[in-house]
This record gives structure tokens, C-alpha cells and sequence, in this order.
């Protein structure tokens, strides 16, 4: 790739593997959590004070009289464990060179897919004069790994459900699925891209809710209380602990007993072992609140914590979006401004920024970044990292690109040349959005991000390749697509994100 530059290892792949021996390795040892001793004294003294305890537990008991009775499955042993590992990060029996060529093998069969949509579909030609790679519809570079492959998660959800042994303060990931009725909460210990302080932050929290006297919260209609747990890390071990909690029919005195009794327990009690930076409390009755719908209540420490990438301090909020495995990230954004070819003559465009870090660490070389996010606090988090940074030529919008994104690009349509850089969830660009990417001329250069090219990022890109069609108000020039790099984020998992050049 032109103008690229990275270190390319000696497992990088040159050919395939089956998949076929992928499931053939012996799996790993169990895990067990032992409660510490003396922690039900404490619990139950003085942190909970006046009778407020036995009178939430008398509601907990009305709650869920509907509830069924948790059925035995048997004890947590090592064949749960490799079951969950199975699900979640199903290539974790192989070596990581052997991963590696799976995944690229999966990236060459997504570009042939889409080589076939361009041309069947659509119509479009996909020769062009620059070089492709053999049978794909562009140069397909190979895969860039990731420098850290066990323990990268800097973000991890643990659920509440019901364990292999029928208790239902179980804190971990799911087996099974809702639909057949046969989930199973299986703890995360054996999971090799699950880093230790999530995982011992994770067994506190089960102790902690095998001591209260509050239900969990299995289903919304059948009552309880305590619900899932988000731990974020650093690279420099500080670590964030949010807990999500139904507030039922409690009173704003009862709430504070809770709230009170759970800080308690991670800075005096048992869990006082993790060393949280902070504790964050966030009251929900539904599956997802954003900090607008339900705000993050901080418990005790520090609002926010901060990570170095690229040369940058980056402030990081409870609800803000930051790629999960942060030294594979800095590969990811690197490659990114390479293929961007941004100059002090061009205009980034960072859609779906996050808490900005794409355009921040291009800012330098070029003559303004304008940013889109949809997660408030993300947006603050880039604007207070621009600050901190000195970084003076950019700008942050809150909201819906597909909203945002017209008017804004309308205002720049002054003759300069705009490189545009989106990275949106699975989901994809929003029409709308394609539609304004398409229709504005100053764009001639596009870096997509997709961490799930195989699913509406195909839409996306033949939307962004096909004729001009004015039924679907794609007026402007049809982009090409000249180069794809895959760079592995999610080691022990089929996930890739690739990243896509279109020019035009």
C-alpha cells in the first residue's frame, strides 16, 4: 500500500486454513469465587442503617412471586467454561498465526461478495486502472495484526442470570438464547481476550450480590433489582466500574441506602481489593439508557479516565464509545491517516468520531477537522482532549450524523477539497448520510471503517459505488473502491475491522 509504513510480522498470513480445526485443542481449568469471611456483618451493619433493608427485601419477595424457581444444572466446571469460550471467542484453540489466516481468508470472501453486488446488481464496472488484488474488486492488503493478543478487552459487560448451579446472582456472559428459554450466566475466567481486573472486579460484584438481600433483575416484568456490570481499563491499570440498577417502586431513601451500601462494600469491604478509580450508579428501567435518559451517578473517585494513544492524552466518560482493544487501535488510526493522504490544503471530515481520536491525531496536517457524534458525553470527552492537547482547528457536533451532516457540509462548499472519514456502529451509515457523502462534490477521497463488512457496510458500499439514481437521491459521482486493509482488533474472535479506500 502506498505510502503505508508498519512493521509486518512473521505471522503474517501467506496461505489458508481450514476452519475445520478450529475446535481441537484441550480447553482450560475451572474457576471458583470464594466469598470473604466477615463480609455479612459488615453488610448488614453500618452500611445499611434504620430498618430500610428488610423493608426492600419484603418488596424484592412481593416482586417475584412470579418468578420461576431457578432449576439445577449442575456445578461450574471446566466443560461451562469451554462451552462459553466456544461461543465468544469460538477461534481460541488456535495459535494466533493460524487466526490470523482465517481471517483474512473471510476477508477475501467479503470483497468477492461485494465484487459480485457491484457488477450483478448494480451494474458497475469495477475495472479500473489501479491494481487489484486476484478475483476482488480492489487491492486487498494483507491483515495487520493486533501487537496484543490475550487480555485486550479495555471495556467489558457482565450480565446477572442464573448460573450452571441454578443461583441467580451469577455475574458473567451469556450461554444460550431467550427465544429457547435455555440462557445460562457462565462466569468469564477462562476467556483469553478477558484482561484479569475485569474479571476479578466481575467475582467481587457476585459476592456482592449474593450478600444483599435484593433480587437481581432477571426480566423487567418479574422485578428485581441488581442488573449488569461495565468495567473500563486503562493501559495504566486504572479501572471504572458502572452497575446498572432497576429502581422498581423504590423510594429516593431507599435508593440511597443502596447506593450507599455498594460504595461501602468496594472501599472498605471485600471489594475494596480492585482499587477502582471510580464507581460509577446508573438507575435503568430499560435494556440500553444513554447518560441523557438515565445519568451516571458517581458513587466515589474520578468522573473520567484517561489513556494515551498517538501521542494524545484521550478522556474517556461512562457512556463514551473507544475501541475496545486500545494498542490495536493505534494500528487501526494509523492506517486510517495513511490512506487519507490529508494535507494543510483539505478539510477532515470524522463521522461517527466517538471521543474523536481519528481526527485529533490527523488535526496537525490538515487544515480543519469537523466532528459528528451522536453520545454527548463523547463529544465532550473530544473537546476537553483538544484543550488539553492545544489542538485548535476542531470542531465536534453533537447528534444524528444523518441530521447534522447536510446542513454542515452545505456550509463548506467553498472550493476546498473534504477527505471523510466514518466509522459507524454495525449497523451502518444511515441513508441519509450516504445520500450527503454522495451528493457533495468537495468529497473525493472516503476512509470507511467497518467492523462488520458483511452486513449493512455491503449496502452502504454499493449505494457509495452505484449509477447516480434520482429515485434514491444519489445525484452525485459514484466513489470507486481502490484498496482494502483488514487490521485485526478482536484476537480469539472471527470479528475484523476493515477499512475501505474509495476515491473519485
Amino acid at each position: 500500500m502506498a505510502g503505508i509504513k508498519r512493521r509486518v510480522p512473521m505471522h503474517s498470513p501467506r496461505c489458508f486454513l481450514s476452519r475445520a480445526d478450529i475446535f481441537s485443542k484441550p480447553g482450560l481449568l475451572p474457576w471458583c469465587a470464594r466469598k470473604p469471611p466477615g463480609w455479612s456483618q459488615l453488610f448488614l451493619g453500618s452500611a445499611c442503617k434504620g430498618n430500610f433493608t428488610h423493608v426492600i427485601a419484603k418488596k424484592c419477595q412481593r416482586g417475584q412471586k412470579s418468578q420461576k424457581k431457578p432449576s439445577h444444572l449442575g456445578p461450574l466446571d471446566g466443560s461451562w467454561q469451554e462451552r462459553l469460550a466456544d461461543v465468544v471467542t469460538p477461534l481460541w484453540r488456535l495459535s494466533y498465526e493460524e487466526q490470523l489466516k482465517v481471517k483474512f481468508e473471510a476477508q477475501k470472501k467479503i470483497l468477492q461478495r461485494l465484487e459480485s453486488y457491484l457488477q450483478m446488481l448494480n451494474g458497475v464496472s469495477v475495472t479500473t486502472a489501479a491494481p487489484k488484488s486476484k478475483g476482488l474488486c480492489c487491492l486487498l492488503h494483507p491483515i495487520i495484526p493486533s501487537p496484543v493478543i490475550d487480555g485486550y478487552r479495555n471495556k467489558s459487560t457482565f450480565s446477572v442470570n442464573r448460573g450452571p448451579d441454578g443461583n441467580p446472582k451469577t455475574v458473567g456472559y451469556y450461554l444460550g438464547t431467550w427465544r429457547d428459554g435455555n440462557i445460562i450466566c457462565v462466569r468469564s475466567n477462562q476467556l483469553k481476550n478477558m484482561p484479569e481486573k475485569h474479571n476479578q472486579v466481575a467475582q467481587y460484584y457476585e459476592v456482592f450480590l449474593r450478600q444483599s438481600p435484593l433480587e437481581p433483575c432477571l426480566l423487567f416484568h418479574e422485578g428485581g433489582y441488581w442488573r449488569e456490570l461495565t468495567v473500563r481499563t486503562n493501559s495504566q491499570g486504572h479501572t471504572m466500574a458502572i452497575i446498572t440498577f432497576h429502581p422498581q417502586k423504590l423510594t429516593q431513601e431507599e435508593l440511597c441506602v443502596q447506593k450507599e451500601t455498594v460504595k461501602e462494600f468496594f472501599t472498605k469491604g471485600p471489594g475494596a481489593v480492585c482499587d477502582l478509580t471510580s464507581l460509577y450508579f446508573q438507575e435503568s428501567t430499560m435494556t440500553r439508557c444513554s447518560h441523557q435518559q438515565s445519568p451516571y451517578q458517581l458513587l466515589f473517585g474520578e468522573p473520567h479516565i484517561f489513556e494515551d494513544l498517538l501521542g494524545l492524552k484521550i478522556r474517556i466518560s461512562p457512556d463514551a464509545f473507544f475501541q475496545i482493544n486500545t494498542s490495536g487501535a493505534e494500528m487501526l488510526y494509523q492506517t486510517v491517516g495513511e490512506l487519507s493522504g490529508v494535507n494543510s490544503n483539505t478539510i477532515l471530515l470524522d463521522i461517527c468520531c466517538g471521543t474523536g481520536v481519528i481526527g485529533l491525531s490527523l488535526a496537525q496536517y490538515t487544515s480543519q477537522v469537523l466532528g459528528i457524534e451522536l453520545v454527548e458525553q463523547a463529544v465532550e470527552d473530544a473537546r476537553w482532549t483538544a484543550a488539553f492537547n492545544g489542538i485548535t482547528n476542531c470542531e465536534f457536533h453533537t447528534g444524528r450524523a444523518e441530521k447534522i451532516l447536510p446542513q454542515l457540509l452545505k456550509s463548506k462548499e467553498d472550493g476546498q477539497l473534504i477527505v471523510a472519514v466514518v466509522n459507524p456502529a454495525r449497523a451502518g451509515l444511515h441513508h441519509r448520510v450516504i445520500q450527503a457523502i454522495r451528493n457533495c462534490r468537495a468529497i473525493r477521497t472516503l476512509v470507511f471503517v467497518s467492523c462488520k463488512p458483511q452486513g449493512e457496510t455491503t449496502r452502504n458500499v454499493v449505494e457509495l459505488c452505484c449509477p447516480p439514481n434520482s429515485a434514491k437521491k444519489l445525484l452525485g459521482e459514484p466513489f470507486v473502491l481502490r484498496q482494502a486493509v483488514p487490521v485485526d482488533l478482536f484476537p480469539h474472535t472471527p470479528h475484523c475491522e476493515l477499512v475501505l479506500l474509495f476515491t473519485r
